[in-house]
Formats: C-alpha cells, structure tokens, sequence
C-alpha cells in the first residue's frame, strides 16, 4: 500500500513539474525553459550531489516537433508526382541494363530509400547559383547515381539513348558511369563519391577551403553550402569521422551533411543491435555539430503529442535498429503486437488506427514536410556545421522484392508482377503489356510536371549536377624566375627539398600568381626547409592569432593570420590531401585558379592516401604533389615505415599524372616551370607528382642545348658524356634522383680504374618514357602499313655503345619498365625491400645501389658480353670491398 502510494505522489509530483515547465515554455519560450532546467540541475548538484547522469543524445524522436515546422512552400502533389517519375526512370534504368546484359549491376534501393531527401533538396535548396553570385557544391552519394540520372533526363539534360546505356559507356552515342566520375562525364559530375567515405572528408575541407579564399580576398563572402549526402554505413568509413572536429573548430556553418539512415548496409544492419542514429548524434554533437534528427513522419505527430507521459518516446529509444528492419518488411498486425502490445497504455494509443494505417505509418526521411524543416533549419543555423540524420526504409517503393530486406542492396531486377506494383504504387502511366521492358517515362515538355520542375530549377540557378571550367587561363609565368637554378650552386651543397622552396618563395613573390599558390603541409614544413615562408605569407588561421608565439622573439616565428598564405595542416595526410584537392578543383568549381603544392614525407602519399590520389585524377585536379625526403636510402635514420622506394611504381597507375624524380636544380625549374603553363595556360586535365629530398649535394649548371629541356620533360637526356673517346669498353648508366651521384662516382671509378668510358644520363621520368613507349607499340600495331613510330627512348639510345645500367632509389621494376626499348638488355638496381634505420652510405651499401655496385653490375654486364674476364669481375668485387654473401634486401 505504501508502495502504491508513493508511486502515485510520484506520478502527482511530475504532473505538477510538467505543467509547470509548459507555463514556463509558454510564457517565457525555449530560451527561458532551458536557462531555468540549467539551473535547476545546478541547485541540485550544488545542495544534495545530485549527478545526472551523462548523455551526449536525445530522446529518439524528431529535434524539429511538429508545432514548430514552417509551411512547406511548395505543391506536395506536384513534387510527389516528379518524385514518382523519378523514381520510376531510376530503377528502370537499372532493371534494363541488366535484362540487357546479366550482371551489369546498378542499384535501386540507395536511391528509392534517398528519394525524397534529394526531391526536396532539388527543389527549395540547392543552388546552381546564390543572390550574390556564389552557388551550392554537392557531394552526392555515389549508389544514388541513378536517381541524379533519371532526374536530369526529365529535365531534359541526358537523352534516352544515354539512360539506355547505363552502365555501357562504350556503345554508339556513349552511355552513363556507374557512379559519378568526373573524368568520365566532364560536363556533369563535379566529385567522384562512391568510394565510401571520401565525400565526408573532402565536403569539410572543400567548405573550409571557401573560408580560406573568402579570407585571403579571392572570394567574396556569401551564402553558398557545401551539402554532402552520406550513407549511414558509410560512416563507419575513417575519413567520414576522422576530420569533423575540424570542421566544428572552423566553424564552418557552410557545411551541411545529410545522412540517409535507412538502417542497412550491404549485408545487413548497420547496426543490428544497436541504433545508427543515436550513436552519430553522440559523436557529431560531442564534436561539436549542430544536429537534427529527422526519424518520424507526419502520421506519427498526433501519437507523439498525446504522449504526455513519454511511453511512446520511451519505447522508441528501446528498440534496436535490427528489430526496426523487421518491422519494416512485416504487417501492420505484427507492428501493433510487437511495438505497441508491451504496454495497454500503448496499445489504447493506436486502437482507433487499423493494421494497414500501422503498416503505411511513414518515417520521416519519406515526409517532405519533415525533410523541408530540417533542411531549412540547417541553411539558417549558424556558427557550426549541421548533420542531418533522417530515418529511411532502404528500397522503399519496392515492397516484396526488397524493400527493408537485407538483399536490397544487391537488387537489380524485378519480375512484371514487381514492377506492375510499383508503376501501379507510384502512379505511372504505362500500361500492362509494356511493363516487361521497364520503358522510361517521360512527360511532354509542357505537362505541368516538367514545367514545375524546371520552374523550381530555375529560381534556384540552373541545373545540378553540373561542371562547368569557369576560370579563364593564366599569363605564362616569367622565365626570371627559373633562370637562377639554370645556373648551378657552383660547387656548394644544397638540397634539392630547398631548390624547390627557394622556388617557391620566389613564386610567392610574384605579382600575377604569388596569390594563387596554396602551399600545404601536413606539420613538416620545418622538416622540409619552409620555416622561412612562415615570416613571408603567414600560416592561414580562421580566426587569426590569439596568442603569442613562443618563438616570437626569432626571425621565422610561428606566424598565424587570418589572410595567411599557407595551409598548415597538422598530422593529417588525408586532410591535406582534401585540401590539396579543394584548391586543384578550384579552377572549375569557383573560378580560381588556385595553385597548390602539397610537401609531404614522400611515404606517406601514395602508399597511404592512394585512394585520395586516384579521387584528385578522377576529379582533374591541377597541382603539385611534392614527396620529400623521397627514396629508400635518402632519409637516414629513420628506417622501414618512413623510407619510400615505390611511390614512384605507384604513380604508374595514375593514368594523367606526370611523375618525375629530379636530381638536379635546373630539372626542377624546368617541371614546374612547364607544369604550370601545362595547367593553368594550357589548361591540361593532368596533374604533377615531384620527388625531392633533404640531402645536400652540389648542383650542376643546366647542360646547353635545347635538348636538355626536351629531355628533362620527357624523361630523358645525356648529362655528362664519357670523356675517354678512344675506349674499347664502353656503358651507359642511368641516374636519377640522389643516386644520380653514385652514379657519377661510378662514371669516375670506371673511367680510372676499369678504362670502361661511361656516359651518364638523366631520366627525370620513367612514367614519362614507359607511356610514350606503350603509345607507340599501340600506334604500330594498329598502323602496320605506316612507318612504324620509334619510342623516345629508342630515339635517344639509338647510338649509344655498350651495355646499360640503370640506378635509382627505387623498386627495379621501375628502370625495368622500360628494358624493351632500349638497344641492348637493362640491368636494373634498386631498392626492393623494406627500409632501414642507418646512414645514408650503409644504406646505399644494403640495397647495393651505391657507387662500388653500379660498378659491379657495369663490369658484370661487360663479363656476360665476353668483352672482359671473369677473372676482372671476381677481383673487382674484391678491390671494392664487396660481400658476395650478404644477405639479398628484397627477402630481409
């Protein structure tokens, strides 16, 4: 009895609080309540120790209540009725491509889960173009393509023909990617996103690199968003969470993510025992981010408003993402008894709704209304980003083929009683006997559907998605300042890192494009010789600098501003990389011909942010990638995780990227100086990856003859030329990089002890001559009755005497690259093998890529001619203090 007592004074104690909190919300608003709970959970820390205990989300239900939803500005009808049509133009597409061809693949159920949040967006938010000028950048999520595909067909943007070859980019009249691809459809797609979580981590630095222009006076300052559309099993990517904290500590409210939660990955939940939407809640507002939960639709407003209790909410929270998806694929009947029938409170709340009212109760990423109050919230919000998370049923529409079932991801084809459901769900007029081809649908010009759209579009600027090149090419840079390092250091040591930025800061310096270089690096640049260009054009800060710098007392100090030149982006390579990206991509998505270089230790580039690298190409990015302290035996010290010998062999596998690995100061004039007019005045879709490092070595003038830059450009040139003319035994060795000087110590050793006259060459680029070489193989296969093309290579080899030896920093494969075209067999040393911890000389000596063992392998080669003695061989290797038994790199 006393129990019940005590549990009825309870239930009188919080109606009586309750009602006080809504006089209080309803006299004094939100703002007053919340001061007023504030201080009510003080007091009652501060008088009786009472904690409450910590939570980072909120109640599972919407952050937006319906009494505070703005009139949806539109027709809901008329809007329906597009969607519909969209729609259905999406997964015919994929239902044709593959009744076409078994197993072109496609999906459906990303889109038909996505539909509305992208209807809704397309047509109240975003902008092709802004009142002052600017425009919206999107990041759409790639397993969506085909909706944006289908869309643009209604407005009239893709012909048919192009729908019908989806996925078939090489039929007659060219086709569709699978994703969006900008290389692939350069006029359409602005950011390649199906690789899962590369959208996320760009979206936030593409929006803090719209500050940085707007700081720095590229760009005026305006209203345009950055909107990414995500996957909630994308965000288990480390690049979709890996940055977001800057993102919040820039305050970058021009950022908006909109996470289509419809529970599921590709096998199954994302997370079946747990609940997606309240674990990003936690992790977006505990960094900072303005969240709003979109989870329930319009037909649950009445239920959540006579909880006065918070039975109904209650029991939301509790249930698991996993039993959800099985509420979703069974009847209303099962719905009722499972989610209502624990509670008769609950039951009593829905006993004047029947099963099929259950079954169709719609969650609020299908709500327009609900999906117009988040998105417009988001716009408004101010001073930090903005996550959306809106609750969806993945393949909504497509009922018994798939819709909420863990093989909705993979489907592809629907059976003519499947798609007969969804024409007849959906409203679209095509009759019985045409519904086995899934034909496309579309209306008249002039039917109010497509006027309403293209209405809607044009209020908002134009179409998206859409690429357009907007800046205007650039005045060829002054040869003044490449002229310097044409000269030489005349004999004192210098690092070709410090070349490059000695070029740099004389580019800075410039009155045409010192503004628009964007220098990144990733917390290295006092590693790489850059400190000085802190003193120069400053670090970029948002908010300038709010302290003194402990070093402010010295010339280069730690200089931060809010006009500051520089990107310092701390540990993050990936982060750099998004920004490396930003700035390359500037040039057509804001008409800004920003030109940046991105210095980092050359190991963490392509080996750890290859996908990013592969994403810059794909999205034409222009820019230099600069690998410092490159090779495996320049870096001495620091041993296997830092020293790089195969960044190089990957850049193979960039189709439009140059790769070059310079040994000298004039060779790395000449790139950049032909890179930047390749780029930014010719305007080439390619992009630049230069190897240098921090180890100082004396830099010879530039070779006369217009050869020389002919040759530093395509890969290779004669350096230094035999001076023995009259020797029987004849080499040529190939250098490249800082092995370039064992190389010519080799030259010396041969010429002095050995009487082989060595000439040395230069190749600058293996990439370079392996793809010119490949280019002619083709041309001559295909051409037999032409005279046949000869590669570079072949051109400048053709008369050079005696046996080949090629020494680089790197894997043997790559001098082997080329073996085919050159005269005569190639021996090739490398740097197989993991790195070491030791001095240069050791390991150069290790990976016997050194003086004494370019020598070895000249004489070797000679030996296999017959043009020299076994006998000099076995005693060279003796004379140059060489162990035959030493232990081969490649396997230790």
């Amino acid at each position: 009895m006393a129990e019940t007592q005590t549990n009825g004074l309870e239930v009188l104690e919080t109606r009586e609080w309750l009602d006080s909190l809504d006089y209080v919300l309803a006299q004094g608003g939100p703002e007053r309540a919340g001061r007023l709970l504030q201080q009510l959970s003080l007091h009652a820390k501060r008088a009786a120790g009472v904690n409450l205990p910590f939570t980072a989300t909120t109640p599972y239900q919407n952050t937006i209540p319906s009494v505070q939803q703005p009139p949806f500005p539109g027709s809901q009808e008329m809007e329906r009725r597009i969607k519909s049509l969209v729609r259905w133009n999406a997964l015919a597409m994929v239902v044709r491509a593959n009744k076409l061809q078994e197993g072109i693949g496609g999906h459906i159920s990303t889109f038909a889960s996505a539909a509305t949040l992208y209807e809704v967006a397309f047509n109240h938010f975003l902008r092709a173009q802004t009142e002052t000028g600017d425009r919206d950048l999107v990041y759409f999520q790639g397993h969506a393509a085909p909706g944006m595909y289908a869309r643009a067909y209604l407005e009239g943007r893709i012909p048919r023909q192009k729908l019908e070859n989806f996925r078939r980019e090489l039929k007659p009249g060219g086709g569709l990617s699978s994703y969006p691809h900008p290389w692939l459809m350069p006029d359409f797609w602005e950011f390649p996103t199906v690789s899962m979580g590369l959208g996320p981590i760009q979206a936030i630095y593409q929006a803090r690199f719209i500050r940085y222009l707007e700081n720095r006076g590229l760009k005026l300052s305006t209203d345009g968003k950055v909107w990414a559309f995500l996957g909630d099993g994308e965000m288990d990517e480390p690049e979709s969470l890996g940055s977001i904290t800057l993102a919040s500590r820039e305050r970058l409210d021009n950022l908006i993510f909109v996470v289509n939660c419809n529970l599921q990955r590709l096998d199954g939940p994302v997370r079946g025992n747990g609940k997606i939407i309240q674990e990003l809640e936690a992790i977006f507002r505990g960094a900072g981010w303005n969240v709003i939960k979109v989870i329930w639709g319009g037909d649950w407003d009445s239920l959540i408003r006579s909880d006065r209790d918070g039975l109904l909410v209650k029991r939301m929270g509790e249930i698991s993402d996993g039993q959800y998806q099985k509420y979703f694929v069974e009847s209303g009947a099962y719905f009722r008894q499972n989610f209502f029938g624990t509670d008769p409170r609950l039951l009593k709340m829905v006993e004047h709704l029947s099963d099929e009212q259950l079954a169709r109760m719609r969650l609020g990423g299908h709500d327009p209304i609900k999906v117009y109050a988040a998105y417009k919230a988001a716009v408004e919000h101010q001073g930090s980003p903005t996550i959306i998370l809106a609750k969806t049923i993945k393949g909504y529409g497509l009922g018994e083929a798939g819709e909420g079932k863990n093989i909705t991801h993979q489907q592809k084809k629907l059976n003519d009683d499947e798609l007969q459901m969804f024409r007849s769900r959906f409203g679209i007029p095509i009759p019985d006997d045409e519904l086995h081809n899934a034909p496309f649908y579309r209306p008249a010009d002039d039917s109010p559907e497509i006027k309403y759209m293209k209405e809607r579009r044009k209020q908002l600027g134009g179409y998206l998605p859409e690429r357009k090149v907007r800046a205007k090419p650039i005045s060829p840079v002054s040869e003044s300042h490449f002229e310097e390092f044409y000269k030489g250091t005349e004999g004192r040591d210098v690092a070709t890192t410090m070349v490059f930025v000695r070029l740099l800061g004389k580019l800075l310096r410039d009155p045409e494009i010192g503004k628009l270089i964007v220098p990144i690096i990733p917390d290295e640049a006092r590693t790489f010789g850059m400190e000085a260009l802190f003193r120069q054009v400053g670090i970029y800060s948002s908010v300038g600098q709010l302290y003194e710098p402990v070093d402010m007392d010295t010339l280069l100090y730690y200089k931060e501003a809010k006009n500051g030149q520089i990107l310092e982006e701390g540990i993050t390579e990936a982060g750099s990389m998004c920004s490396f990206i930003a700035a390359g991509t500037a040039y057509a998505n804001h008409g800004i011909n920003t030109i940046p270089f991105f210095i980092y230790y050359s190991m963490f580039g392509f080996q750890r942010i290859g996908d990013l690298i592969w994403a810059a190409a794909d999205m034409r990015t222009r820019g230099f990638l600069v690998g410092g302290t490159a090779g495996r035996t320049t870096l001495a010290g620091e041993g296997l995780q830092h020293q790089d010998g195969h960044s190089h062999v990957l850049a193979l596998s960039v189709p439009n990227l140059l790769a070059y690995d310079p040994a000298f100061a004039y060779e790395i004039a000449v790139i950049i100086q032909d890179g930047i007019k390749r780029m930014y005045v010719d305007q080439e879709s390619i992009f630049y990856y230069l190897t240098v490092t921090n180890e100082p070595l004396p830099m010879p003038e530039m070779p006369q003859g217009s050869e020389v830059r002919e040759g530093i450009l395509k890969g290779l040139y004669r350096f230094k030329a035999s001076e023995k003319k009259d020797a029987k035994l004849r080499a040529q060795l190939f250098g490249s990089g800082t092995i370039m000087f064992e190389v010519l110590k080799a030259q010396q050793i041969l010429e002095e002890k050995y009487g082989v006259a060595a000439d040395v060459w230069s190749v600058t680029s293996y990439k370079r001559l392996y793809r010119d070489g490949n280019d002619c193989e083709r041309w001559n296969m295909l051409h037999p009755g032409d005279t046949p093309r000869v590669p570079f290579v072949t051109q400048c080899l053709k008369d050079a005497p005696g046996v080949f030896v090629a020494a680089s920093d790197y894997m043997k494969v790559l001098p082997e690259s080329i073996a085919q075209w050159v005269p005569r067999p190639l021996v090739a040393l490398g740097t197989d093998g993991f790195g070491r911890s030791e001095n240069r000389a050791s390991l150069r000596d290790f990976f016997e890529v050194d003086a004494k063992h370019i020598v070895l392998a000249t004489l070797n080669a000679l030996a296999r001619d017959k043009q020299i003695q076994p006998e000099v061989l076995q005693k060279a290797i003796t004379d140059l203090g060489i162990n035959p038994e030493k232990p081969n790199p490649a396997n230790t």
